[in-house]
């Protein structure tokens, strides 16, 4: 996963579409942006659904839980993209799981 994706994008105050403040609640800050890409990653041993193929590729969603630095659990979705051209499976996003909230 791109660093920049973390610390540009997930972790860093932003005017819109922004996820520090969700973050933040289990103690996520640019400070602990190599932390948050390894509870990200644990992610991956999770359920993948299936949400879509586009040109691109195909999209799949995976439910869990990220503790946080302060211990705090955060119920999550990620999005996650597994590329046609390559093959890699790339992080598209990450948002709050409304559904376990």
């Amino acid at each position: 996963m791109a660093r920049i994706k973390v610390t540009h994008y997930l972790l860093k105050l932003r005017d819109e579409d922004d996820k520090s403040k969700f973050l933040s609640l289990a103690g996520y800050t640019l400070a602990h942006a190599d932390q948050w890409q390894e509870a990200l990653r644990g992610l991956l041993k999770g359920e993948a659904e299936f949400i879509k193929a586009t040109e691109y590729g195909e999209k799949y969603r995976i439910r869990g839980n990220l503790r946080g630095p302060n211990g705090k659990e955060l119920p999550v979705v990620s999005v996650w993209m597994t590329e046609g051209a390559t093959g890699l499976t790339k992080f598209v996003t990450l948002y709050p799981d409304k559904d376990e909230i």
